[in-house]
């Protein structure tokens, strides 16, 4: 989106992530990228293609979706600049509440806007004084921010109030006209009360953001704590390695090495994780025993951060026609570096042998779904509607409760089909009998008629 002559802004859009980040043309060929992802292909082939040179990487906080692509930019001749409270431990411009880059025609300032993590810093774009666009990270998406609870929970309520209190004395004052280009934005776990909006105005959100139509602090925290719901667990821990920095791999990826079969057969038996990634019919029909379905789609990491221990080495079951190297940067992007590789002819070659194999059925929706089904959405979804007589355990909780279910056939559900799926794969993994899947989840349930119960 072209916004003056010497400034275009293009997103790169992480649709499994919920995020977006921006290569920022700034006229006459030189271009800043803010909040940059692990693989810097999508940059430098978009800086490529518009004949711009990446001389800037700018990080807003320090993340915990994602490894950060700064030091990968660096790499490619990039400055890097980040809060200088983040304490990076790599070579990088630190920077303050106010500080400001010269970026030849044109300044970037550095807003401080602790909340969503103390070090946090939005970037006010200038042409001399006149502001031009600002990058928001967490601090202000539409309708909403980025969660204040990633830290510690003694930590979230002081945050949230520094949130408010940084939106309101720092951002607030810009023109109703400034546009608005946040990190986080509608389905990322980061986000809290986000709309479907990628990109805003600062006059927009004084008409409809909770920060800046709440008078009170403390009723804005209240409303705005209430509506954080869970995170993958692997929020926990990317935060620290961004901070002393990730290994750089460049613009050529690891290749996902195909095993033998009995080189796939000794990773199993030596405690791999095994991972079928193939659409979930395929998974359903006939799949190795104890492999966790994750069907790779975009949001392939996030469940795969959320239910795979990362100290394990990774192999995988794919179909033929599915993207190696999606599955290799989906990997990477959340910190999963021990990828051992796949088994070399896929399930065909596994069936040659005449190997065991599980498979899981499904249920139509006119079917009967025996006692009380399993749905594993998110809480928020849950609340929206559910099948009549349903239990209700998040996918990513479901590990650490499954003793809570009863035991004897169970039927799973979620919205479309992929998170019963792997979630029907962890029970199974775990001895459960009985499993079956209800084709279509409750989307299928609701557009045949069937009755809803609400909250």
């Amino acid at each position: 989106m072209a916004v003056t002559q010497r400034l275009s802004i293009h997103q790169v859009l992480d649709e499994g992530l919920g995020n977006q980040s921006y290569v920022v043309a700034l006229g006459d060929g030189p271009a800043l990228v803010i909040d940059p992802s692990r693989d810097p292909r999508p940059y430098l082939d978009l800086a490529a293609r518009r004949g711009l040179r990446i001389r800037f990487a700018v990080e807003t906080h320090l993340h915990a979706d994602f490894i950060s692509g700064g030091r990968e930019l660096v790499a490619q001749g990039a400055a890097l600049f980040a809060p200088r409270a983040a304490e990076l431990q790599t070579t990088y411009q630190g920077l303050d509440d106010g500080d400001e880059v010269d970026l030849g025609r044109l300044r970037l300032r550095a807003i401080g806007t602790p909340g969503h993590t103390p070090e946090h810093l939005a970037y006010l774009v200038l042409d001399r004084s006149t502001p031009l666009a600002l990058f928001s990270g967490g601090a202000l998406i539409p309708g909403g921010a980025a969660r204040t609870d990633l830290i510690d929970s003694d930590e979230t309520e002081p945050l949230a109030r520094a949130l408010y209190r940084s939106v309101r004395q720092h951002l607030a004052s810009l023109p109703d006209d400034v546009l608005v280009y946040p990190t986080h934005g509608a389905g990322s776990f980061c986000s809290a009360g986000a709309g479907g909006q990628r990109t805003t105005t600062l006059g927009q959100e004084r008409q409809v953001n909770p920060l800046l139509t709440t008078p009170d602090e403390g009723a804005f925290v209240e409303t705005f704590l209430s509506g954080l719901g869970s995170y993958p667990s692997y929020f926990r821990r990317l935060r620290s390695v961004n901070q002393r920095g990730a290994r750089v791999y460049g613009t050529t990826l690891p290749d996902l090495r195909p095993l033998p079969l009995e080189a796939f057969r000794r990773q199993i038996a030596a405690g791999a994780t095994l991972i079928d990634t193939r659409p979930l019919q395929e998974f359903a029909d006939g799949h190795i025993p104890g492999a966790v379905s994750i069907a790779l789609r975009p949001a392939f990491a996030s469940w795969l951060g959320w239910l795979v221990p990362v100290d394990r080495p990774l192999i995988f079951v794919m179909g033929p026609d599915q993207d190696r190297r999606d599955l290799v940067s989906q990997c990477l992007k959340i910190g999963y570096e021990d990828i051992v590789g796949e088994l070399e002819g896929g399930i065909a070659a596994w069936r040659g042998q005449g190997l065991p194999e599980a498979a899981i059925a499904f249920r139509q929706p006119n079917e009967d779904l025996g006692r009380a089904p399993l749905d594993v959405r998110q809480d928020s979804e849950w609340a929206r509607g559910h099948l009549p007589g349903a239990q209700h355990l998040e996918l990513g909780s479901l590990k650490g409760s499954a003793h809570a279910i009863p035991p004897g056939p169970l039927t799973v559900y979620c919205g479309h089909g992929e998170r019963a799926m792997t979630a029907a794969s962890l029970l199974e993994a775990h001895g459960r009998k009985g499993l079956t899947v209800l084709d279509g989840g409750f989307e299928a349930w609701s557009e045949a008629g069937h009755p809803v119960a609400v909250g």
